[in-house]
């Protein structure tokens, strides 16, 4: 049975060489595309996803806090007018 003629080995070679190389270009390809997309976002001067919502619930907090700071202050409103015309509570 003959050998396979060197053609064929010399053949895969190159292919394996192509297909390593094209990997290598992907990969390069993407990393420049995720540069470009990450200087394009950091000139827009956007926020990312978790520091909008780190804001939010700040923000709701906040909300939850004035809430219950006016519903004190309405109290005591009421007592000090309570107390001005001299009514008990």
């Amino acid at each position: 049975m003959p050998d396979r003629p060197r053609f064929f080995d010399d053949l895969a070679g190159v292919a394996g060489g192509a297909f390593s190389a094209l990997s290598g270009l992907r990969e390069e390809l993407h990393a420049i595309v995720r540069s470009r997309v990450d200087e394009t976002l950091a000139a827009l001067d956007l926020v990312r996803r978790e520091e909008l919502d780190v804001v939010r619930d700040v923000a709701a907090r906040a909300r939850l806090e004035l809430d219950a700071a006016e519903a004190r202050l309405a109290r005591l409103e009421e007592r000090v007018t309570a107390l001005e015309i001299g009514t008990p509570e």
